[in-house]
């Protein structure tokens, strides 16, 4: 095993994983407590949900949903006759030896909208279990001949979980570094020290903000640095086509991998990898470890995929997306938030401490909509508070509505 700074501090995360479960854990049971967490329900739509055994409806203010084609009519008679034609839910078995004619059906028709070659597995998490350990020894390279050595492995530090998750993993091949949100400037001097190096990013970030991408792609330009951008919360709601923040802004190269799930706004399920030629599919559908396994997204998933594919071919995602905006701009003005005007549907109502941001989802939860109450570790300490998502299939009534609780009972805050 290398020695890294991630591996020296190994005892050191142990410690301080059981401070932050002491510190979480009577938060998360605050939380339970005021029936905040594991609710059940029966649904009729993103906008009513129904606990069956008190009759109470609410709005689900916190689906990633972002253009409601998780309820779309087309989306789930395309689930329902992908299971009609192939006669069962999946092959079973590794992708690397069979793949099912609609899945490469998938693969080529997302990889016609996005411009790029297409990776498909069970989910984001399993695209990053297997990829990111084979950039970090160097394997997964421009030609996917592995021969320019191991890559410094470079996370900011407000990467999604799935990723900063395999840096121990990483830490085995490579030496593994955590740099301060979108501190381009670590960043380059990282790149001047060593010659090979890769960056562990959102597109755009889960509570909220985006990529310093401009200055990512000149430090790419300059220094060959490697890109490895998961962009699950902006798929299909940026880009003519739907291809996201980061894709609609760069053309695909082979020192960039983007990810994505399929499971947001695009309205299905499983996730893809946007890759910069066919070599790396071939290279990664074969070695990456996970994404080969035997797990694959479902086949009624994958039909219900190509239905989500054909309207994002339509006018009808210019006009989800239009509507999209429009929910944005109008919560924006009636509540302003920290990342306030940037075009994106993840937003945080801050309130400081834990406990006041779970009274605040717990009030707002019997007025009729749900909203997460986001503490430690989520969120740095004291800057805990209320994250939502702005839809598409949200009206302006239900919009103002929501906004007017929120400024009622933070006012005295």
């Amino acid at each position: 095993m290398t020695m890294t700074e991630e591996s020296i501090l190994g005892p050191r995360r142990y410690r301080n994983a059981e401070a932050m479960l002491a510190s979480a854990d009577p938060v998360w049971q605050a939380a339970a407590a005021n029936g905040l967490i594991g609710v059940t329900v029966d649904s009729e739509s993103n906008n009513r949900l129904t606990v069956r055994e008190t009759g109470h409806e609410f709005a689900n203010m916190v689906s990633c949903s972002y253009l409601g084609l998780n309820n779309h009519p087309a989306v789930l008679a395309g689930a329902v006759d992908a299971l009609t034609e192939a006669r069962g839910t999946s092959l079973v078995l590794s992708t690397t030896r069979i793949r099912h004619n609609l899945l490469v059906r998938m693969e080529e028709e997302l990889g016609e909208l996005f411009g790029a070659n297409i990776l498909p597995g069970a989910s984001c998490t399993t695209l990053t279990a297997g990829i990111l350990p084979l950039i970090a020894s160097g394997h997964l390279d421009g030609t996917c001949q592995g021969g320019g050595g191991p890559r410094v492995m470079v996370f900011d530090r407000f990467c999604h979980f799935c990723m900063a998750y395999m840096k121990p993993i990483c830490a085995d091949e490579s030496l593994v570094l955590t740099c301060p949100h979108n501190d381009l400037n670590y960043l380059e001097d990282i790149c001047r020290k060593y010659p090979r190096v890769a960056y562990v990013a959102d597109g755009a970030y889960s509570m909220g903000g985006t990529a310093a991408l401009d200055g990512l792609l000149e430090l790419q330009d300059r220094y060959g640095l490697f890109l490895y951008i998961d962009d699950s919360h902006s798929l299909s709601i940026a880009g003519e086509r739907g291809e996201g923040y980061v894709r609609s802004r760069l053309e695909m190269n082979p020192l960039t991998v983007i990810t994505a799930s399929l499971g947001k706004a695009f309205g299905t399920s499983g996730g893809v990898a946007m890759l910069g030629n066919r070599e790396q599919f071939e290279f990664l559908h074969r070695h990456a470890g996970p994404i080969g396994w035997s797990q694959n997204i479902p086949l009624p998933m994958v039909g219900a995929s190509l239905a989500s594919a054909a309207i994002h071919r339509s006018p009808e995602l210019a006009e989800l997306q239009g509507a999209l905006a429009r929910n944005i701009e109008l919560f924006d003005e009636l509540l302003p938030t920290t990342f306030a005007g940037n075009g994106l549907p993840v937003r945080r109502v801050d309130v400081g401490e834990a406990e006041r941001a779970v009274k605040l989802s717990a009030q707002l939860f019997e007025r009729g909509f749900y909203s997460s109450a986001v503490f430690f570790p989520i969120v740095p300490k004291g800057e805990a508070g209320l994250r939502l998502m702005l839809r598409a299939d949200m009206d302006e009534r239900l919009i103002r509505e929501f906004a007017g609780h929120v400024k009622e009972l933070t006012a005295d805050l």
